[in-house]
């Protein structure tokens, strides 16, 4: 039985949590909120913050895991570099998770490797961002360098829009990093997510594409296979073996990209499973829960297979606490849809609280259909 101590409990770490059980590991949640959704099904938990190196470091000593799984990018990562250096397994490599932290890391080590993405700056002040804006030319995108679920980005339309979305950003921002990084606008047919697989005694896998739309930054409803002509999805797979080859290690990495009519972008990438694939614990045989608890672990994949379905989140609308749900019972009532609530124990505006997945024909519209009649409600704080 292998101990992983999970860094992070969302509802991401939730699914891996179940999906690593199931192998008979022993896994202890950490997060800095008690009774985070991994915790509750967790054989243990610890609550601090991922940002604090001593006690990130006293929790690795205290349980002597044999995996240490990041879920989220806040975490003090040079001290998992450390560790790994002192014999730890860091998942997928301490390296990996170092570099993906922050936005302008990976954006240019992709750069260094010749893949292609949008033009793109860094600016550490609303001044600097105004410079650095007009240089690209308007609309941009402006995303703090370390976030995660949409936080903090947004597009500044003209030179009016720079101070606004500055502010926007350092609101949204995690760690310590007062930076920005402003890219172009790209117009986009569609964007997927790859999720991409490192095994550690097997090739690369690639899951089928996933589709998805979002709103603030943040997905707000998905779909497995996205249709692809066979050339961008060669240089989709290509430009994500060449960044996850570097970063090493093995598990699941979730690699963002655009796709216009003419080009397939790089965008981002998370060494860990996506949000938007949650779809796949309805569309694919294996889950990319399952696929990265087994990479992990060192297990085969023999086969990963795919039928049509689709994710569709459902948000709470204020802040509150002990939240309860209505409308489930006439979501669930629809054929082949399941609704899946994490258990956060407060809200705020457009926190992900549940998704709901659908599968067979016209996923996404039964998807949509079924989360539009679940409502979050909360007591006041």
């Amino acid at each position: 039985m292998k101990k992983i101590l999970l860094l992070g409990s969302g509802e991401l770490g939730k699914e891996f949590v179940i999906s690593a059980k199931r192998l008979g590991c022993h896994v202890v949640a950490c997060d800095s909120y008690t009774g985070a959704p991994a915790m509750q099904v967790a054989d243990e938990s610890e609550v601090f913050s991922m940002l604090d190196a001593a006690k990130l470091r006293e929790a690795v000593e205290r349980h002597q895991p044999d995996l240490i799984v990041p879920e989220i990018e806040a975490i003090r990562t040079e001290v998992l570099v450390e560790m790994e250096k002192e014999g730890r397994n860091v998942v997928p490599s301490a390296r990996a998770v170092n570099m993906t932290m922050n936005r302008d890391r990976i954006r240019d080590l992709a750069v260094d490797l010749g893949v292609r993405t949008a033009r793109f700056a860094y600016a550490e002040s609303a001044e600097q961002l105004m410079g650095e804006a007009k240089a690209i030319g308007f609309p941009v995108v402006i995303k703090p360098v370390m976030s995660s679920s949409g936080k903090g980005q947004s597009v500044a339309q003209t030179a009016d829009d720079i101070q606004n979305s500055w502010e926007y950003a350092c609101a949204g921002m995690r760690g310590d990093r007062q930076r920005v990084i402003v890219e172009e606008f790209i117009k986009f047919d569609y964007e997927i997510t790859l999720l991409t697989v490192k095994q550690k005694n097997g090739p690369t896998l690639f899951c089928d594409p996933i589709g998805h739309v979002q709103e603030r930054g943040d997905y707000q409803y998905s779909w497995q296979p996205q249709p692809m002509i066979d050339k961008f999805r060669q240089d989709a797979e290509t430009m994500a073996k060449a960044v996850t080859d570097d970063l090493g290690g093995v598990g699941i990495f979730g690699v963002e990209f655009f796709v216009t009519k003419d080009e397939v972008i790089f965008s981002e990438l998370s060494p860990r499973p996506h949000d938007t694939g949650m779809v796949t614990l309805v569309s694919q045989n294996l889950s990319e829960f399952d696929l990265h608890a087994r990479a992990i672990l060192g297990l085969p994949i023999p086969n990963i297979t795919v039928t049509e379905g689709a994710s569709a989140v459902v948000l709470a609308a204020k802040d509150g606490v002990s939240p309860t749900y209505t409308g489930v019972e006439a979501a669930m009532a629809e054929p082949d849809v399941d609704v899946r609530i994490f258990g956060k124990p407060t809200t705020r505006p457009y926190r992900r609280m549940a998704v709901v997945l659908a599968k067979g024909e016209n996923a996404v519209e039964r998807a949509r259909a079924a989360a539009a009649k679940i409502k979050v409600v909360t007591k006041g704080i």
